[in-house]
């Protein structure tokens, strides 16, 4: 197995990292800068406190615990915007400020999102997105000519992704929206014998389904990741895995994706943000990837 790889992303208009430490981030989207709980940054921080101070939003925990998600935002200027847009690789995404900390926009994803679009290449391949969140990857894709199937057990998420869907002008693009646990879902298209031709999979490190069920990632990941594969057509092309999990290795990752398929090529390792000040960079999860 080759050595881990990292893929870093720099930034690009609509986004970047411009400092971390001290258990926090300093970030753009667009024209706003936000402040926020970062727990893998245990470093000082590169900038200055007054470069700091113009976020126009700190998002402060509602607890000490690290990993504790809820909270508020603390706003620094008077009539803060509710919406705002951030485009990405010819799609509009629309931020908010959410009240778990985070905007609707996972920027390190990036590199995974270009490595899709090239291998897609304007071929009407079939992608399942699970875990899909707002939607960002399933607009990318399906701007680059695939029919993309988009799950996600949250009817919220469902609807932030069509309202990127209009943002992007894309309304005539193939995306299908389904609200269903990400289980169940792969589950009945084996029982159909449906296939897909590139499968991208983000899941939490736990979570709940439309109906409650509970996912965990250290028990469930190995067979959700099996029958995942076995969704994949005889002339299937990718498969992506990326994990917050981060007590996990993407040593790992590549050990499970290795058992699911036997040809083809895996290479794994840890997705980063790179900084303003380019001293810093951010790890933000693992993954791996299989390509044909």
């Amino acid at each position: 197995m080759d050595a881990p790889k990292t893929l870093i992303e720099p930034g690009w208009d609509g986004y970047q990292l411009l400092d971390s430490g001290n258990g926090r981030k300093l970030e753009r989207y667009g024209h706003t800068i936000v402040d926020r709980p970062e727990p893998q940054a245990f470093w000082t921080p590169s900038l200055t406190p007054d470069r700091w101070a113009k976020a126009q939003a700190v998002f402060k925990n509602a607890s000490e615990r690290e990993d504790d998600e809820g909270g508020q935002w603390d706003f620094q200027i008077k009539n803060p915007p509710e919406t705002w847009n951030v485009p990405v690789e010819g799609t509009t995404m629309v931020a908010r400020f959410m009240a778990f900390r985070h905007l609707g926009l996972f920027p390190e994803q990036r590199p995974h999102w270009q490595w899709m679009a090239e291998r897609i290449n304007g071929r009407p391949l079939k992608i399942l997105n699970l875990f899909a969140y707002t939607g960002a990857a399933s607009l990318i894709a399906a701007a680059n000519g695939a029919h993309v199937t988009h799950v996600d057990a949250s009817k919220k998420a469902i609807q932030w992704a069509k309202d990127n869907q209009v943002a992007s002008k894309m309304g005539d693009k193939p995306v299908r929206w389904i609200v269903e646990d990400a289980r169940k879902f792969v589950q009945r298209e084996l029982r159909r014998g449906n296939t897909y031709d590139g499968i991208l999979l983000d899941p939490p490190k736990y979570g709940r389904g439309a109906d409650g069920e509970v996912w965990k990632f250290e028990t469930d990941i190995a067979p959700f990741l099996k029958d995942c594969a076995a969704l994949l057509s005889k002339d299937a092309s990718f498969m992506i895995l990326t994990a917050y999990a981060l007590r996990f290795s993407s040593v790992a990752l590549a050990h499970m994706m290795s058992d699911v398929r036997e040809t083809g090529s895996i290479d794994h390792g840890e997705l980063w943000l790179g900084d303003e000040t380019g001293q810093r960079p951010l790890p933000t999860s693992l993954f791996a990837r299989w390509a044909s």
